[in-house]
């Protein structure tokens, strides 16, 4: 049904799957989420929402043009039940694989965006999205944009292997290519952001920003305890904790994230003075 409901969403290019907040499971519809910047109207926590939604709200209407929207995973380690995974994801979030990339305005500054998607295997980097990302910067650099990127993931995708893990690199050098040719690359990271895409591209940007409580880290809080033998302080991996020691430029709620991103990619628009 969820499936249906995402394929009927999409062919009519409305986003109206209702969505539930994981903190008092009150089902929110997606005009009401939309309008309340994807707040709980209920409690007031943040909304997990999804990749394609992320894009929808934070670009100018009508601008988002995808980049390679039919790559898609396959089993090629044979892992077990790797293949039904991915078709349980696929028809449950309506996409191809765990991230949606293309170009767009926001308030009129073109560039290019990538978003993750958390319901996709837990937004997991595998070789699909190391490749989408990768073109999605190389478009960048061919094109002389900004890239904008949301990162929201469990980690590398264990069922690719190492293939997964090379995505590291892979994404990395693709990040180090546009920032030699002297052009933008912002993340906001969200909750949560944590293993490979945190040891990686997520924690590359020029300028990091962050929304507020979101989780981002590498390790899992209980293998840092038993590996350090020390007691964390309770927000430790949380936004504001990396605020406070320099992993992060700024923590922007999302009332206004938009705001906050236009003005960035204006002041280091090449072709714009402020």
């Amino acid at each position: 049904m969820k499936f249906l409901t995402n394929l009927l969403s999409k062919l009519s290019g409305k986003d109206e799957a209702p969505l539930i907040c994981k903190s008092c499971k009150t089902e929110i519809p997606a005009k009401v989420a939309r309008k309340n910047d994807y707040l709980c109207s209920s409690c007031g926590k943040y909304l997990r929402f999804g990749g394609r939604r992320r894009i929808q709200w934070i670009a100018d209407e009508k601008t988002f043009q995808e980049i390679s929207p039919n790559l898609s995973s396959q089993d090629f380690l044979q892992f077990p039940n790797y293949a039904q995974k991915l078709w349980e994801a696929e028809n449950t979030t309506g996409e191809k694989d765990a991230v949606v990339c293309g170009t767009a305005k926001i308030k009129g500054n073109p560039c290019v965006i990538f978003a993750m998607e958390p319901d996709f295997i837990m937004a997991s980097m595998g070789s699909v999205v190391g490749e989408k990302i990768t073109r999605a910067f190389e478009y960048a650099l061919e094109h002389q944009l900004p890239v904008l990127g949301f990162t929201a993931s469990g980690g590398a995708r264990m069922q690719e292997g190492i293939v997964s893990l090379m995505q590291m690199a892979k994404v990395s050098a693709a990040v180090r290519r546009h920032s030699d040719a002297g052009n933008l690359y912002l993340t906001v990271l969200t909750d949560p952001t944590t293993g490979g895409v945190t040891a990686s591209f997520a924690m590359q940007g020029d300028i990091i920003l962050a929304e507020p409580g979101a989780l981002v880290g590498f390790a899992g809080r209980r293998v840092v305890e038993q590996t350090t033998g020390s007691n964390l302080p309770k927000d430790f991996q949380r936004s504001e904790f990396l605020l406070q020691h320099g992993f992060v430029d700024e923590i922007v709620s999302r009332s206004k994230l938009k705001e906050t991103i236009a003005l960035l990619l204006r002041m280091h628009n090449r072709e714009v003075r402020i």
